[in-house]
């Protein structure tokens, strides 16, 4: 994860604008009547973090450093969040702070999503 000069992670905003927008899970479900307390994504979430741990490239972050980064986010950038969402925006960010992903593929990848689920 990188730093400033201060260690602190910088923000991103598609993350920040997430955060803002309270869209989590609980709140959702109730909303659209859902009774499932796992939110939909959480399965996806938890593939991905698998096939990180498989990745065979250095660049990728290793279950350990994605676990420190998202003690350090959550308890710094992302307090408010509540698990598994707190999970779930501190991966984006610890692989948007290492150059894994822009925020510019983050943001159209989330486009994507949000048109397919507004059909």
């Amino acid at each position: 994860m990188t730093t400033d000069a201060n260690g602190q992670t910088g923000q991103h905003d598609p993350l920040t604008e997430i955060v803002e927008r309270d869209q989590t899970w609980p709140r959702m479900a109730r909303k659209y009547g859902v009774e499932n307390p796992t939110p939909p994504w959480k399965t996806s979430l938890d593939g991905m973090c698998d096939a990180l741990d498989r990745a065979d490239d250095p660049a990728v972050p290793s279950g350990e450093q994605r676990r420190d980064d998202e003690d350090a986010l959550t308890a710094t950038v992302y307090p408010s969040v509540p698990f598994p969402e707190s999970q779930l925006v501190s991966l984006a960010h610890s692989l948007l702070d290492r150059g894994l992903v822009g925020e510019t593929e983050l943001r159209e990848r989330m486009a994507a999503v949000r048109k397919r689920l507004e059909v």
